[in-house]
């Protein structure tokens, strides 16, 4: 692309999506913001234009809406302009498992998986063709501890992590940029969304140190970053242990102590 990519960025009204709307923005970057506070977007989108003179447009969507997910997809397959996704939509629970309601459930799964899948499969062909771009999808640590109790949503962020994974195999050898962003607990509004009370957990990151931390990883083109690990080796060790793991894995029979 001879001109800055433009940048879509889901859940753009309000915390980490706001803060990729402004970084992006000082970098010259046009962008296309999503969410589905349509007065909240237009506020920012104003603020940006005037302070950045970049172009911004406003896209009123809600993700687990079939209809308003097709009119994101769309804009992500036609728009060739766009070449960085920011898919950050997401949103947590509260609860334990068996408090929730299956209506809840399927809100917070259809959200933070399948409406993050289908979009990076809207861009994923037009950037590859272009053999440039890329998709950043963020997960969260709550996806490695399932002490934590939040069940479905780290579920959830497991995938997100799984898929930007396979997805950078896939779409690294194109030119195309795979990233999970892996934060942990940041001061934003999905916390009073979801019922819990911020001021109850001992430590919370800024939600600009969060997202200036992560694009010091997009820019070194990091598969996974994870802004609060303060040991990078500790994954460096994991991801060591998953492959010795997998050395280990025969599929033509079973383990000797599985054996009669």
């Amino acid at each position: 692309m001879s001109l800055l990519p433009t940048v879509l960025i889901t859940g753009a009204s309000s915390g980490i999506g706001t803060v990729y709307a402004e970084r992006f923005a000082r970098r010259g970057h046009d962008l296309v913001l999503v969410a589905r506070d349509k007065a909240r977007l237009d506020t920012l989108a104003a603020r940006l234009r005037q302070h950045t003179g970049v172009a911004v447009d406003v896209l009123p969507a809600d993700l687990t809406q079939h209809t308003d997910l097709v009119t994101v997809e769309t804009r992500l397959r036609d728009d060739a302009r766009i070449g960085i996704l920011i898919n950050n939509a997401g949103m947590a629970q509260t609860g334990g498992f068996t408090a929730q309601s299956a209506d809840s459930i399927h809100q917070l799964v259809t959200l933070n998986t399948l409406a993050l899948t289908r979009l990076a499969a809207a861009v994923a062909p037009r950037l590859a063709d272009a053999g440039e771009g890329a998709i950043v999808n963020i997960g969260s640590v709550v996806g490695l501890a399932p002490e934590f109790g939040m069940t479905v949503y780290g579920a959830t962020k497991v995938f997100a992590l799984f898929l930007s994974q396979g997805l950078s195999l896939e779409l690294s050898p194109k030119g195309v940029y795979v990233q999970a962003v892996l934060p942990a607990a940041t001061r934003t509004e999905i916390w009073e969304r979801a019922g819990i009370d911020i001021n109850t957990l001992s430590e919370v990151m800024d939600v600009g140190e969060l997202v200036d931390a992560a694009l010091i990883g997009f820019d070194r083109r990091e598969t996974v970053t994870i802004p609060p690990l303060h040991v990078a080796e500790r994954w460096d060790t994991l991801e060591a242990s998953r492959q010795g793991l997998l050395s280990d894995v025969r599929q033509a029979q079973a383990a000797e102590r599985y054996r009669a």
